[in-house]
């Protein structure tokens, strides 16, 4: 039998990113935390914790923390039920950023004020939230990846179709004769970050080939990307639920109308039977489906 004080604990460690910071959330002491995080290890017949700076769980510490939070998640369900839901229950998920800045939260907004859930967001690349939901930091992620993991299930959302923009002084500037690759490789592009690869795909596509090099400000905020465009900043990709309005008041203009990058999206999540996460996951597609393009 598995002793949950001693799997919290490693839990702990692994979430604040250090035995000082498990020890603060526990009131004990970190040497305390310390013993129990080894008493796990000598109770499982192998190193859970990798002892760096900070300390990084070892491929069988990822799987028992994965454990400890599917269980605590059929716990905060039942709890719920026996308060009837007085108080909040916490859920944590991972999506891309550009789904935080458009889509997500109107579709899931009414299920978050009637259910009494506190949402615990980790944002990062499309292609990359799945690792997030592998290694059981979230019990959800919307990720592009169309092939469920070893007990998940995986619900199509839906697709955000996106197109280079600039705004029409910078297009004018930069793209005279329209997308062309020698101006590609002068012009200064927006990108996301260095996971970003609908730039280069767009360019695939287009150009049929990406240039070896292109300048580029890195700007790893869904809010401001649009803005950094919009100010003439340089050009960039973005999806149609973000770019519609400056499009509609002539903010800016699509440099490859007749190019697109579909980018499908998957909900994935632990196949539990959690009342509250099976709620959520009903509301999201439901959401998802009525804002997303088929």
């Amino acid at each position: 039998m598995l002793d949950y004080k001693l799997i919290e604990a490693l839990a702990l460690v692994a979430q604040g990113g250090g035995f000082d910071k498990a020890a603060t959330a526990l009131h004990i002491t970190q040497s305390a935390v310390s013993q129990r995080v080894k008493l796990l290890e000598e109770q499982m017949g192998q190193i859970l914790v990798a002892r760096t700076a900070p300390p990084r769980l070892t491929s069988a510490g990822r799987n028992l923390l994965k454990h400890y939070l599917q269980v605590k998640r059929l716990e905060d369900d039942l709890f719920g039920e026996m308060a009837q839901q007085v108080g909040y229950t916490p859920i944590a998920v991972a999506l891309n950023a550009d789904s935080l800045a458009t889509w997500f939260l109107d579709a899931i907004q009414s299920f978050v004020v009637m259910d009494g859930v506190l949402l615990d967001i980790r944002v990062d690349d499309q292609e990359q939230t799945h690792q997030l939901l592998k290694d059981g930091a979230v019990v959800g992620c919307i990720s592009t990846k169309d092939q469920p993991l070893q007990g998940c299930r995986i619900d199509y959302l839906g697709q955000m179709n996106y197109h280079m923009f600039a705004s029409p002084e910078f297009a004018k500037k930069w793209f005279p004769s329209g997308l062309t690759l020698a101006d590609v490789c002068r012009a200064p592009a927006i990108i996301f970050n260095r996971k970003d690869e609908l730039h280069n795909k767009l360019c695939q596509l287009v150009l049929g080939q990406v240039p070896d090099s292109i300048p580029a400000h890195y700007v790893p905020s869904a809010e401001k990307f649009v803005d950094f465009i919009a100010m003439g900043l340089g050009y960039g990709m973005l999806p149609r639920q973000q770019s519609e309005l400056f499009t509609g008041n002539g903010r800016l203009v699509d440099l490859a109308p007749d190019h697109t990058i579909p980018v499908k999206l998957y909900w994935h999540c632990w196949n539990l039977h959690s009342k509250l996460l099976v709620k959520f996951t009903r509301q999201l597609i439901l959401g998802a489906k009525a804002l997303l393009d088929a």
